[in-house]
């Protein structure tokens, strides 16, 4: 491969994909606490997972966290804070949430639709963005591409910010999707997965060996 790329596997459940994923180079874990997730987790699951895996290497993953429950997730244990939401977002939120963790541990996935502009302040309050697949009823996990596009073109823009690329990404498809968006981050979930939340020996084997 022509440049390093970072690789979270998020999603995870159960200990032994934890411990594949360590084992094939992933460099970092997600673990879902938001309850509609069909790989949803109680906080304390995620945390019994989360001692598996190598400090720097956790994430938390919610959407739309109240101040309250990020502050319980920020004494738990993880290293990095996931949190999708919807648009738009307001700067009280969003100061809210980088004050709590810092904006080195706040990553940041705004839903943004096709015809919505990509929310800049969220630059103000995060180092880390992360796009994903835009689904009206579905928050993450959709198994369908994204709008590549939009993150080269932004990623480009905002060099100083790291950016994630996530959003049906396969074995098959993700040495194109670097090759065509430049990302040096990947977030992958369900293109790993025999079922949600249950990842495929593999595929994830797969996945490492092209990367």
């Amino acid at each position: 491969m022509y440049q390093r790329v970072d690789i979270k596997i998020c999603g995870l459940t159960r200990d032994a994909d934890v411990d594949l994923a360590l084992s094939l180079g992933a460099d970092y874990c997600g673990f879902i606490v938001y309850p509609k997730s069909p790989r949803g987790l109680s906080l304390e699951r995620a945390q019994e997972l989360a001692a598996r895996v190598p400090a720097g290497k956790r994430v938390l993953v919610d959407v739309e966290t109240g101040t309250e429950e990020l502050e319980r997730y920020r004494d738990a244990g993880f290293d990095y804070f996931q949190i999708h939401s919807g648009l738009p977002v307001s700067l009280e939120t969003l100061a809210a949430w980088s004050g709590l963790v810092g904006p080195e541990k706040l990553w940041l996935a705004p839903r943004v639709g096709p015809a919505e502009a990509f929310p800049l302040v969220t630059l103000d309050f995060a180092r880390t963005l992360l796009v994903d697949t835009f689904d009206k009823n579905q928050v993450g996990g959709t198994g369908q591409v994204g709008d590549w596009e939009r993150f080269r073109d932004l990623s480009a823009q905002y060099p100083e910010r790291n950016w994630i690329l996530a959003g049906g990404l396969t074995p098959e498809n993700v040495l194109q999707a670097v090759r065509e968006t430049g990302t040096a981050h990947l977030d992958v979930n369900s293109g790993v997965e025999s079922a949600p939340g249950i990842k495929d020996a593999a595929k994830l084997r797969e996945l490492f060996s092209v990367l």
